[in-house]
């Protein structure tokens, strides 16, 4: 599938050699901001914007501790995870408005996983009609905004809830 990207998505792409190591470790080793897409931290867990999304707005809940699966967390982390999950939910509604949600978790190779080893769930805003002729015939996404907006206002969200 094709993206269509701001200006500084495709600067992002053009430096970025594929770096060794998980990119949640990585990510959360860093300060909080546009270039580590974190827009909320919890105790066991964090809220991070998909680098890739299906559409804006598209979330991901992951764990600090780096574990393959749900199981292998402590019940903390996946109480965290999911109340983290929960208010994904309600700071999209506040900034989107979707009409609903595709939430879940890609566990292990043969289920979809793009990062294998670092369990993390998503959360995408849907839409009636968001499945468009681009991603169907086009094999693109059209994103509305830009991933940098998308994050000011994920953040602001978590801060105002």
């Amino acid at each position: 599938m094709k993206h269509i990207w701001s200006p500084w998505r495709m600067k992002y792409i053009e430096k970025h050699e594929k770096e060794e190591g998980c990119v949640f470790c990585m990510a959360q080793a860093q300060e909080d901001s546009v270039a580590n897409l974190i827009a909320f931290r919890g105790e066991r867990a964090y809220v991070i914007l998909n680098l890739y999304p299906y559409t804006s707005g598209h979330l991901m809940v992951v764990s600090i501790e780096h574990k393959p699966n749900l199981e292998e967390l402590d019940s903390s982390t996946r109480a965290e995870m999911m109340e983290l999950t929960s208010q994904c939910m309600t700071v999209l509604r506040k900034i989107y408005n979707p009409q609903a949600f595709n939430m879940g978790a890609n566990i292990g190779e043969a289920a979809g996983a793009g990062i294998l080893g670092h369990v993390h769930i998503h959360i995408v805003p849907r839409w009636a009609g968001d499945t468009n002729f681009m991603s169907t015939l086009g094999a693109t996404r059209v994103l509305p905004e830009a991933l940098e907006d998308t994050y000011r206002r994920v953040r602001e969200g978590f801060l105002q809830d």
